[in-house]
């Protein structure tokens, strides 16, 4: 089984991103089913979305990225920053760090 971990940094500050609510979902054809939600903590990483581990296939991160700028009073032109990946075989980790600024954010496979 992967366990699949993330962690979100605001580039705009040059700091983590704390307590930003991140959810992951299992994509199956139309349907989604919700793996686990939780939070970033004061690092920005959110290590227990999959406490049980996943299996191979298509997967959805999402973070609200959205209402973690407006408790900062901040503007953003997006409300949710979402990942969506494949795990095509089975392998221990997949870290999967999101880049964020008001206007734009980044992805990459970690490690």
């Amino acid at each position: 089984m992967t366990k699949i971990t993330t962690h979100i940094l605001d580039t705009s500050l040059g700091k983590p991103a704390a307590n930003v609510r991140v959810w992951l979902e299992k994509i199956d054809g139309q349907q989604a089913l919700k793996i686990n939600e939780t939070a970033t903590d004061a690092d920005g990483r959110a290590a227990g979305l999959t406490p049980e581990g996943v299996e191979a296939g298509n997967y959805r991160l999402y973070a609200d990225v959205g209402a973690y700028f407006f408790a900062n009073g901040r503007e953003t032109l997006y409300n949710l920053a979402i990942v969506d990946f494949i795990i095509s075989a089975e392998q221990a980790h997949y870290h999967l760090p999101i880049l964020l600024s008001p206007y734009s954010y980044s992805t990459y496979r970690g490690s």
